[in-house]
């Protein structure tokens, strides 16, 4: 069989195979979902992602005689290593047929890479880092992914334990249906504070909307500092997300807790529009926009929502205010017609999450992992 060539994608060509190898590679896969390609090379523009400033990333593609058949990518994130004082690499994007000897060379290469620029460890898959996609999809292949949550065949992650790495950490997904028996404490606690305390749940106000997301990111640097792999974001970078998530954001969706008045808590939910997505094969031209509005607007494909993050300042942690924001997550999206939420993901090390969330009648249904070796 002939060798696989790895190359480093340096052409606008070469990036879009990148980006759209994975569509030919789940051709046959009904529960992949592709990404837009207009958003995909928006995200990959080092002139318009603030993420880069930061981080510096490359891309490789691996080639059999002419053909793309696998695609990796290595990020030494700066930002994260002098958070969390380590000198590690990531590696994402990686997807491959299930032949190690594709796997490998690419592993290989982005080994090589993170080594040459002094890191001790390979981590991964972040796609970069843990504020975009992480991890394989190890449980659960049965379903699509939602919104802004990776996809994978069972193959992946061990082609990449093949190669020597080794969990390190499980993020888990749970499923919220809206007939969900949550605990009858839970709603008395939760309508107990509702009564008695000064803390109060308000839905998003989009007139204010950069003074919100300033809000929001203040309180998620401060909820999340404690978490593995956890990254700040600066408000240029927490402002580009936003942006983006402008376009589907549901305002109703988006809770902020307070207290006097000032902000402790938040919860982010987002529409799954990757019900909608899965039928365009990730183009908006020529056709694909109408096929976007016939689905979501025309059609209501869209029946389940994806709690993307929670976050509650430290000094009102453990005092139910994560319970008051699922509540009031899990009634508006009854009210508003959604059949049932992901709530993901979630550290498999973080039991006062994870019990809220069971208590409020949540369960495990997905699971992905993030591996690492020493290098």
């Amino acid at each position: 069989m002939a060798s696989v060539d790895v190359i480093e994608v340096e052409s606008r060509a070469q990036l879009k195979q990148f980006i759209t190898y994975p569509n030919r590679l789940y051709a046959d896969e009904p529960n992949y979902v592709a990404p837009l390609i207009t958003e995909r090379l928006e995200f990959f523009d080092k002139d318009k992602n603030p993420f880069y400033r930061t981080a510096t990333t490359k891309l490789f593609l691996a080639v059999r005689e002419g053909e793309v058949v696998g695609r990796c990518a290595t990020c030494i994130n700066y930002r994260h290593n002098e958070f969390h004082m380590e000198k590690t690499g990531f590696f994402g994007f990686f997807d491959t047929p299930d032949d190690y000897d594709i796997a490998r060379p690419l592993l290989k290469v982005a080994m090589i890479t993170l080594k040459k620029a002094g890191m001790e460890k390979m981590r991964g898959p972040m796609n970069f880092s843990t504020n975009h996609e992480i991890g394989f999809l190890v449980d659960g292949f049965d379903k699509p992914p939602m919104v802004m949550m990776p996809y994978n065949q069972p193959h992946q992650p061990r082609l990449a334990e093949q190669f020597g790495m080794k969990k390190v950490m499980d993020v888990l997904a749970h499923r919220l249906d809206k007939d969900a028996d949550i605990s009858p404490r839970v709603l008395a606690t939760v309508e107990k504070l509702m009564k008695r305390s000064r803390i109060t749940v308000r839905s998003l106000r989009m007139k204010e909307f950069d003074r919100e997301i300033q809000r929001v990111k203040d309180i998620y640097n401060q909820a999340w500092q404690y978490n593995w792999g956890f990254v700040p974001m600066d408000d240029d970078e927490f402002a580009y997300m936003a942006k983006n998530l402008r376009q589907i954001v549901d305002p109703d969706l988006v809770f902020i807790a307070e207290a006097d008045d000032q902000p402790i808590g938040f919860l982010l939910a987002l529409p799954d529009i990757n019900q909608a997505l899965r039928y365009l094969n990730g183009k908006l031209l020529p056709f694909g926009l109408i096929k976007l509005l016939w689905h979501t607007k025309v059609k209501s494909k869209i029946d389940s929502l994806r709690m993307i993050t929670m976050g509650v300042v430290p000094d009102f942690q453990k005092r139910a205010v994560d319970s008051m924001l699922y509540v009031a997550m899990f009634r508006k999206g009854v009210e508003k017609g959604y059949d049932w939420a992901e709530l993901s993901w979630m550290l498999e090390t973080n039991q006062l999450v994870l019990s809220a969330v069971t208590r409020m009648g949540a369960r495990e249904y997905k699971r992905y992992r993030i591996v690492e070796m020493p290098i």
